[in-house]
């Protein structure tokens, strides 16, 4: 297998062939209307945090904005494939969709409402000229605490569909929080790795080689004993191993220390360059200099939309991360 380190820069390629694939934590994306099956009353006008149409429809631009730029550089448009943590409901993704800056793009989504008791999801972004949904299904997560209680978390998005005429698969998870200790909650992670093993299984029963992209914010780093012991598998390779710096790069940072939650994993078929396909080209951690904060203690981390309670107004407390594709003639 071919090592990332190898691979010729994608700067050589022509963009008409590159295509972006990546996954974006967004920080909390409600719209401002209580629902009242949910945990959702910070994010309403009388709420907390004091959320407001002005300051929902600031993040709406700004988050269609960082989106619009994933992978332009060297694709030279915007992403075909986007998936997506902590979003309330189908009506942000179509007003996220709309805005000034993807509304030219002709974007669809794949969302469902899932059991987390704060009411955020996961969902797929994806544009229509590049991908189509065969079909698509929420994967539940079924984990107890340790009080033998249901934890009601995020389930895992499945999306089965076709990139370029390339069957592919997409697993979209937003992983147990480490809320109560990395530690105490490792067992609930390692759970969400076994059940992306149950699903691949699934698929590869009616497959013999499917192309399967598993991308996330796994509250895990790439050596974390979930990813690096129980879900990376033979046929799996994880790029952002590559990535990760806790002095100097990750996807969110955390008492001066980066890491690397966010990443997107693929089977080894993408290091294939048979005609027809799309080969795996190039890794990255979206941090641009408009992303992030620019002055002050936190000068370089994530120009995120809240601190605590105080409003800063920026994009998200996460940096997007993304892959480049190449199709191959």
């Amino acid at each position: 297998m071919k090592d990332i380190k190898h691979i010729p820069p994608f700067s050589g390629k022509s963009a008409s062939n590159l295509y972006t694939v990546a996954f974006y934590n967004l920080e909390n994306l409600f719209d401002t209307r209580n629902n009242p099956n949910t945990l959702d009353d910070d994010f309403t006008p009388g709420g907390e945090k004091r959320w407001d149409d002005k300051r929902y429809q600031n993040k709406i631009y700004k988050l269609g904005k960082a989106i619009s730029e994933i992978g332009y550089q060297a694709a030279k448009t915007a992403p075909s494939i986007v998936g997506l943590a902590e979003v309330e409901n189908q009506y942000v993704l179509q007003d996220l969709i709309d805005s000034k800056n993807l509304n030219g793009y002709d974007m669809g989504y794949v969302h469902f409402n899932s059991p987390d008791e704060r009411g955020i999801d996961t969902a797929l972004l994806y544009r229509k000229r590049d991908f189509e949904v065969i079909n698509s299904e929420a994967i539940p997560l079924l984990i107890d605490n340790v009080d033998g209680a249901r934890d009601y978390t995020r389930d895992i998005l499945y999306v089965k569909g076709v990139l370029n005429h390339q069957e592919v698969h997409v697993l979209v998870n937003h992983w147990p929080s480490r809320r109560d200790g990395a530690a105490q909650t490792d067992y609930k992670r390692i759970e969400a790795a076994k059940t992306i093993h149950s699903v691949m299984d699934g698929i590869k029963e009616e497959e013999a080689d499917p192309n399967v992209i598993i991308m996330g914010d796994f509250n895990d780093d790439p050596m974390s004993t979930s990813i690096k012991d129980h879900l990376m598998l033979p046929d799996l390779y994880n790029p952002m191993s590559k990535l990760v710096d806790p002095f100097n790069k990750g996807s969110l940072s955390y008492r001066s220390r980066w890491n690397l939650f966010d990443q997107i994993i693929f089977t080894n078929n993408f290091f294939e360059d048979t005609p027809g396909t799309h080969s795996f080209a190039h890794a990255d951690v979206f941090d641009r200099m408009f992303l992030r904060e620019w002055h002050g203690r936190f000068k370089g981390n994530p120009f995120r939309t809240y601190a605590g309670r105080k409003y800063l107004g920026g994009y998200s407390d996460h940096f997007p991360v993304y892959v480049l594709l190449k199709k191959n003639d």
